[in-house]
Parts: structure tokens; C-alpha cells; sequence
């Protein structure tokens, strides 16, 4: 197992849990003084992972451009979710991760398109990706627990 991926495997765990033990409301809420909710934030991270790792690399993400194109850098929570939409983001929370592993030791990450980060990184192969990914959760996962907080 790839040491990045297990790291990301282990804090889709923790966000697991904010779906597991928290009402549709709770998750959808966004708290005087934030911009996002929970479960932007969930969806967010796996959407950034797809992008760092999948289309940065020339391949076909593993989800619909739909979904990719509302919680992707740049959008913010414009309208609650629904049950089939949190057990959606809930199916794939996991099963990217997986898909992005077998295809890691397919090799099929070959080429990788130079992508500098908002924290002034450039990420130059899929390692470097896996890596700033783990940063990139971590710093959602904080997020998510000031917004814990706030509710």
C-alpha cells in the first residue's frame, strides 16, 4: 500500500464519521460567520483528490463532471443537500480511494501536467499530488471540526 494513500484512507475514516453521526441538517448548515457547511467540505476534499491526482495526470476522473463542478476549488455551498446526494458523496468517499490505488499500482500515472497550488507548491508527478492531497484534507478536516464547533 502507498504511504500517501493510506494517510488519505484514514482521514476519509474521520469524515466517515461526521456522515455516520450527524443529521442531514447538521451536515447541511453553514454557520453564521462561514462560508461552507460540512458536507461541502467532505465533498470537496474528494472532488481535489480526483483533480490532483486523475486530471492533472490526463486521465478520466472517477466522477461525474456534474459533481466535480459544484464542490471544486473556487465554489462554495449554494444549496442544501438531500439524502441520495449525502449517500452518493458517502459511496464514493471510499471507492475513489480504492480506484486511485489500483490504478497507482497499474502504473497508470505516467505523465503529470505541472499544477502550482494556492500554497505556492508546484506539484510535478502524482507522487507530489498524493502527498499535497494529505495537506489539502487535513487542512478540510480542521475546517470541519471549527464548523463542528459553531453548530
Amino acid at each position: 500500500m502507498h504511504y500517501d494513500i493510506d494517510i488519505t484512507r484514514k482521514n476519509r475514516i474521520l469524515l466517515e464519521d461526521f456522515l455516520d453521526n450527524y443529521s442531514l441538517e447538521q451536515l447541511n448548515k453553514v454557520p453564521k460567520g462561514f462560508k461552507n457547511n460540512i458536507i461541502w467540505n467532505i465533498a470537496h476534499c474528494i472532488v481535489t483528490q480526483q483533480i490532483l491526482i486523475y486530471r492533472l495526470s490526463n486521465l478520466q476522473m472517477n466522477l461525474p463532471q456534474e459533481f466535480i463542478g459544484r464542490f471544486k476549488k473556487g465554489t462554495k455551498t449554494e444549496a442544501n443537500l438531500n439524502e441520495d446526494e449525502v449517500d452518493f458523496i458517502r459511496s464514493v468517499l471510499f471507492t475513489t480511494l480504492d480506484q486511485t490505488e489500483k490504478d497507482y499500482n497499474a502504473g497508470k500515472f505516467k505523465t503529470y501536467e505541472e499544477y502550482t497550488v494556492s500554497t505556492g507548491s508546484t506539484l510535478t508527478n502524482v507522487n507530489e499530488a498524493l502527498a499535497f492531497n494529505n495537506f489539502h484534507e487535513g487542512i478540510h478536516y480542521g475546517y470541519i471540526l471549527a464548523l463542528k464547533k459553531a453548530l
